[in-house]
């Protein structure tokens, strides 16, 4: 099992944590994680392409002659689809771009991301997000003792009224439960601070 240092907010070594091999130490799949990107941005993606049928287009729904005695062709309204600016038949409307990808694909990724993020010096285990009051500042003086900088994914199980209101307004940081943890999310951030607690929790739900 893969030993961890857990520090404190000031970066101070507290301990050490042991981690799930098959979690925190498995092989990195490239091609899986390809895939969980590609599934969650298509979760995502809203499609952009709209015609208006003729409920929609602007017009008058008055008859716009008596239906006979006239000569001409029957008309009902001037939005039909065969007159000039009536609606559209059949044209393309926003589409569902998400599509199903197997729990043991997503799984899997995940522990390829987590894997990728420990080899890669990119992921600390800290003891607890305590924070001394709810000030974006005291956030922020916490994350530069711990050396992130950039974009920080903070991972907390509990998190407190004071962490999210800490964190909530510094660009770059997200806090996410650990139940709420993606591929997407991992990689998007150039850190990775887990919870002691989040740590744990994560070793025993993906471990296989």
């Amino acid at each position: 099992m893969p030993n961890v240092d857990v520090v404190d907010l000031n970066n101070q070594k507290v301990g050490e944590l042991a981690l799930e091999d098959s979690v925190f130490a498995a092989e990195v799949n490239d091609a899986l994680l390809y895939e969980a990107v590609r599934h969650h941005q298509a979760g995502r993606r809203g499609g952009n392409a709209a015609t208006k049928v003729r409920r929609e287009v602007s017009g008058s729904g008055k008859k716009l002659w008596k239906q006979k005695g006239t000569g001409r062709a029957r008309v009902g309204s001037i939005r039909s689809p065969i007159w000039r600016h009536g609606g559209t038949v059949h044209g393309p409307q926003p589409r569902d771009y998400s599509y199903h990808l197997p729990r043991k694909m997503q799984l899997g990724a995940l522990r390829s991301a987590l894997t990728a993020k420990l080899r890669d010096g990119e992921l600390k285990v800290v003891q607890a997000f305590d924070l001394a009051d709810h000030k974006t500042r005291s956030m922020a003086q916490a994350l530069k003792s711990l050396e992130a900088s950039g974009t920080v994914l903070v991972v907390d199980n509990a998190a407190g009224r004071s962490l999210e209101l800490g964190a909530r307004n510094l660009p770059g940081v997200t806090l996410v439960a650990s139940r709420d943890v993606t591929v997407y999310g991992l990689l998007q951030h150039k850190q990775v601070l887990l919870s002691e607690a989040a740590a744990r929790k994560l070793s025993e739900a993906l471990k296989q």
